[in-house]
């Protein structure tokens, strides 16, 4: 319901300068009126006021209350924001006091929620803004901010145009034939547009999963035999000791994992258990997960004992990894070495072959911070379905199946695209109908 007020404390639960009592609704400057001793009803929207909360006509907290009116609010309701001490009793106490006087007490995220319902953010920018808050690195919050500026809908409103335009044509083709001063659409008219979508929705993709490591960090797994000195290698990337290192083969029977933050990406490490044959029942399990973890790994960091040839145990370890992302790690560099290749000495903390190459390997794709670029799982997802639809239209073009059938798909696409910024897309069609093209002329 929007036609209710709703009221939260948004700000940490813990002893602090001030904590903020926020509401959002019509009834937002009545209920906040009705527990301090100034008449809100004069008080100029975007300003604040020193107050007192009153209880029993006694007071029970000075305040400084914030007034914001509609529309021009992060909700587009009447909004106040009350700042009380920090504690949290007195926090909750002026919380109750609202609740008391005629407001509902909010839902995890509902007032963002209703600036998107009152058109005030788009659902990317929601997104955003929740991304904003659980930021844990400067990249996270560099896109988060161009989210909450709208650089979703940058990238995503153009396609959408252009797809809608050409949705419109070809209902204008169906439906009124007899117009001469329009364009006429044939599939070799359509299918460079089609084509020209795809790349551009390929483009996206690409680029959002490669912004996605860049951001998010790269799920690592380091593998190698026992006594490599994979531990070894996790301590000297961590710069602790995380992991127990000991000369006895398959001290490592569990996962270990940890992340750590270079300067061009976040590695989120696995420790693995040595893979190899043992008949050790906990070991066994070790190996288990180890297996699964390298099934996961989007990089793989391989470390192979640099002073001894490969055995097999090696060369059926590279055999498992053929398929996957490999950096291959020469460690015991400083015992000798029998290899070309990223050499280091773990133990010693001689790893800056490894990382100097981690971060120039991921160097190129900095840039991508800077760009307009699909943020999260859902908005990839939905991009995906969207150039599948396109590629499945490219086809029955091919196929010369008619206009009105590809008109069909070619809404299923746009729907996927509008979701993304969650515009509904029935009514846009129709805006964009009337904007485009004068049906009663």
């Amino acid at each position: 319901m929007l036609n209710d007020t709703i009221c939260a404390i948004s700000t940490a639960l813990n002893n602090g300068a001030i904590a903020i009592v926020r509401l959002s609704g019509d009834e937002a400057i009545d209920i906040a009126d009705k527990i301090c001793d100034k008449d809100l009803h004069k008080v100029k929207s975007h300003s604040i006021i020193y107050a007192h909360i009153i209880e029993n006509e006694a007071n029970i907290d000075e305040v400084m209350i914030s007034i914001f009116k509609a529309p021009k609010t992060y909700t587009k309701e009447d909004i106040v924001e009350i700042n009380t001490h920090g504690g949290a009793y007195i926090a909750r106490k002026v919380l109750n006091l609202c609740l008391a006087n005629g407001a509902r007490l909010a839902m995890s995220g509902e007032f963002t929620k209703r600036a998107y319902l009152n058109g005030r953010i788009d659902l990317s920018e929601a997104e955003s803004i929740n991304d904003m808050i659980k930021a844990k690195s400067e990249v996270q919050i560099k896109s988060a901010m161009k989210g909450i500026d709208g650089s979703i809908a940058r990238l995503i409103d153009p396609l959408c145009n252009e797809i809608m335009d050409m949705i419109g044509m070809i209902e204008v083709n169906i439906d009124y034939p007899e117009y001469d001063d329009v364009t006429i659409i044939t599939n070799e008219h359509l299918l460079p547009m089609v084509e020209k979508w795809l790349k551009q929705a390929d483009e996206m993709i690409k680029k959002a999963e490669r912004f996605r490591i860049i951001k998010d960090g790269i799920k690592t797994a380091i593998i190698g035999k026992p006594n490599v000195g994979k531990s070894s290698l996790l301590n000297a990337l961590l710069k602790k000791d995380k992991a127990i290192v000991t000369d006895i083969a398959g001290t490592t029977r569990d996962l270990i994992e940890d992340s750590v933050e270079l300067e061009n990406i976040t590695l989120h490490l696995i420790d693995t258990a040595g893979i190899r044959e043992s008949e050790d029942t906990v070991e066994k399990i070790g190996i288990e997960r180890s297996l699964k973890a390298l099934k996961e790994a989007e990089l793989i960091l391989f470390v192979i004992d640099a002073s001894h040839p490969l055995d097999d145990e090696d060369k059926r370890l590279i055999e498992l990894v053929k398929d996957k992302d490999v950096i291959y790690i020469y460690n015991k560099t400083d015992i000798d070495c029998l290899y070309e290749g990223i050499k280091i000495s773990a133990q010693n903390g001689d790893i800056k072959e490894l990382v100097d190459h981690l971060n120039s390997r991921y160097d190129k794709d900095q840039s991508l911070i800077d760009e307009d670029i699909l943020n999260n799982e859902r908005q990839v997802a939905l991009m995906k379905s969207a150039y599948n639809t396109l590629k499945e239209i490219k086809k029955a073009v091919f196929d010369g199946v008619e206009l009105d059938i590809i008109s069909s798909s070619l809404y299923e696409a746009y729907h996927d695209l509008s979701e993304i910024v969650g515009k509904a897309y029935d009514d846009d069609l129709i805006d964009h109908l009337f904007k485009n093209f004068c049906l009663g002329k």
